[in-house]
């Protein structure tokens, strides 16, 4: 055999279900967890304590073996059985699943198809160790029935292809293709990070997308946002809550598992214990200057990501391809400056065709600086005009003349800055999450510290999600003067502020919108995660374009 890992079963029973859904899990080590993969590690609880056993399989003195492990070279592969029992016409090899069985032509209960090749490749390894089964079940939790295999040399032989099949697409350099319409999708922890209608349509596969029942819903996208802004403020773990102290007292305890993302301003202080745990549950801690900069992001280990990476290394030495990726987003952006005006400004027609001509202009541009060029004389139209979009006292108390940072000089500029840093973290989250680098980007060129790529997926949203959520906030009368703290170092929420601006961006993140290219609605939260994903494939080489996201 080659010097390729031995294939874990559990894999080989991915590629049965699905190719794809191995390459992701077993190539890539992307894995998601979701309400069957938690209740099928319940459903093994009992059979994953390994029985002891010194040098042999014997099971002459004893009535079973359970959690055993075993191993093979001659077949490539690795599996640890769940049970294997002593009965009066041999050895019985058991696995256990937390679903159902299927019934075939004649209404008789049978095993899944994939389940039943994992279960060969167990005999298999059972029989290369000296210890062939006579028979051999599944155990359907959900049913709590036993559906009984034939072990035959056919089946073994489906299974030795089966192996061999799924060795070469681990040594490929191309994930699978998706499955197109098929119901096991819906089943599938992986379907968010998969989107398989979506990935057929991006890559050409379809000319029009396929209806889909209900939107894919990015992994960890429910649960509690815990903020924290108060300097004297610990955080800890206890009994498997994340506490928050201050002082000595317990203000708040939080489940690990419903958290979802922690947001520290200022000089927040954190246990080791802490830290840890959040890492182990994938819940990214963001820290932030006391002001509201986003200074950076402590989370776990990336997915793999090589294509991609590589996809990114390569992108960045292509001038032809870094432009087009950049033609695209900068032509969102406008865009969807244009529509933010037409709704909620009264920007002159004038105006709103010079945004349209350079909207149509960046398609055209022979280079990054014509690009950049195109850019900023939209911000500047755009901007010239973004004060008509607040109303009445806010329009009245919150002059807001022209675009102005580092520091922002008022309180409109003040949220301003303070959503896009906040934005800027989450694609950073998300870039780090799906496997790509956030640092390297195709519009804004890498500088160390600075998330170039978080920043260019960033800027066809700008408009949507931060600049509605200021003129939200200000149009409702949710803010007010006393909210900001102005200093000769710049304009700044106070903390009572902060609160409000969050209250909103939650509000935001929420709203449900229409995708250009699927028809379904889902939220700003969900469709930061699709686009990049998209990004994902289109650094991979699985798609052929990447389309902004755009509103009308």
């Amino acid at each position: 055999m080659s010097e390729q890992p031995l294939i874990p079963v559990r894999r080989l029973h991915n590629y049965a279900y699905c190719p794809r859904l191995f390459y992701y899990q077993w190539v890539e080590d992307l894995f998601v967890e979701n309400a069957d993969t938690i209740v099928g590690k319940s459903t093994h609880r009992n059979v994953d304590k390994p029985s002891s056993w010194k040098d042999d399989l014997d099971l002459s003195d004893r009535a079973s073996l359970r959690s055993l492990h075993l191993s093979s070279e001659t077949l490539g592969i690795v599996g640890v059985i769940d049970l294997i029992e002593d009965t009066e016409s041999g050895h019985e090899l058991l696995d256990y699943k937390k679903g159902s069985s299927r019934k075939d032509e004649h209404g008789i209960r049978i095993a899944k198809r994939n389940d039943i090749l994992q279960i060969a490749a167990y005999a298999l390894l059972l029989r290369e160790h000296g210890m062939a089964p006579s028979k051999a079940s599944v155990y359907y939790a959900q049913e709590r029935r036993r559906v009984s295999i034939e072990l035959t040399e056919q089946l073994y032989e489906q299974c030795r292809n089966l192996i061999t099949e799924a060795r070469l697409t681990a040594l490929s350099t191309e994930c699978p293709p998706p499955l197109l319409d098929d119901p096991r999708c819906l089943h599938c922890s992986a379907y968010c990070i998969c989107l398989p209608n979506e990935s057929a349509f991006w890559s050409g596969a379809l000319d029009v997308p396929l209806e889909e029942k209900e939107p894919p819903r990015p992994p960890g996208d429910e649960g509690e946002s815990l903020i924290l802004q108060e300097p004297r403020a610990y955080v800890g773990k206890r009994a498997g809550a994340i506490t928050v102290k201050i002082d000595t007292k317990i203000i708040s305890k939080h489940p690990i598992e419903q958290l979802q993302a922690v947001y520290l301003y200022g000089g927040i202080q954190v246990s080791t214990q802490a830290l840890h745990s959040m890492l182990e549950h994938d819940i990214p801690v963001a820290y932030f200057s006391p002001a509201g900069r986003f200074l950076g992001l402590t989370s776990g280990l990336p997915t793999s990501g090589i294509d991609a990476r590589l996809g990114q290394a390569r992108l960045i030495h292509s001038p032809e391809h870094r432009l087009a990726l950049a033609r695209e987003i900068i032509r969102a952006k406008i865009n969807n400056q244009r529509v933010l005006l037409m709704r909620n400004g009264q920007a002159p027609d004038v105006a709103l065709k010079q945004l349209a001509n350079l909207r149509d202009k960046t398609m055209r541009a022979s280079d990054l600086d014509e690009l950049r060029g195109l850019e900023g004389n939209a911000a500047a139209q755009y901007f010239s005009h973004f004060g008509t979009m607040l109303k009445g006292s806010a329009f009245e108390n919150f002059n807001f003349e022209k675009r102005n940072r580092r520091p922002p000089r008022d309180p409109v500029n003040s949220l301003l800055s303070q959503g896009y840093s906040i934005l800027a973290k989450e694609l950073t989250g998300i870039c780090h999450a799906v496997g790509l680098d956030p640092f390297i980007g195709v519009f804004h060129q890498p500088r160390y510290g600075r998330p170039a790529l978080a920043l260019d997926l960033m800027e066809e949203f700008r408009p949507l999600i931060v600049d509605s959520v200021v003129i939200s906030l200000l149009n409702r009368n949710e803010l007010e003067l006393s909210d900001f703290t102005q200093t000769s170092r710049g304009t700044f929420l106070t903390n009572e502020g902060r609160r409000q601006f969050w209250r909103a961006w939650f509000r935001r993140m929420d709203t449900e919108v229409k995708h250009p290219q699927f028809g379904y609605r889902m939220t700003y939260r969900r469709m930061l995660d699709v686009q990049v994903r998209q990004l994902w494939r289109y650094l991979r080489g699985e798609t052929k374009t990447y389309y902004g996201f755009t509103t009308r």
